[in-house]
């Protein structure tokens, strides 16, 4: 998608902090942290949300929670972090590419 930032971060046309990468998804700081470890895990396929995952689009899905788990471990986080995603406006979704925002480092409240 022409107009996504996510897709312009991914392909260096935006600088950004690249904390992982290879041939599925892209991982990189988030610009503005809620956590001391923040960053965002995204599929280098253009998927608009979750709402959009499907048969072909599963396995990528897998493979990021399996990146996201391996960056856990090698970064000294794998005791404690969150996985977030935001599906559409009401959930608060701002750039409609999918992505799964890492949170870490420091006590994370609950949702009650």
């Amino acid at each position: 998608m022409e107009n996504c930032i996510f897709c312009k971060i991914m392909n260096g046309e935006i600088p950004t902090t690249k904390v992982y990468e290879d041939e599925l998804c892209f991982a990189f700081l988030d610009i503005e942290p809620l956590a001391p470890t923040h960053f965002l895990v995204i599929p280098r396929k253009h998927i608009a949300s979750a709402a959009e995952i499907d048969g072909d689009t599963a396995a990528v899905v897998g493979h990021i929670y399996e990146v996201i788990a391996k960056l856990a471990k090698e970064m000294g986080f794998s005791e404690g972090f969150r996985v977030v995603t935001n599906c559409g406006a009401d959930a608060g979704q701002t750039v409609h590419h999918l992505h799964f925002h890492v949170l870490a480092g420091k006590q994370l409240g609950s949702f009650n």
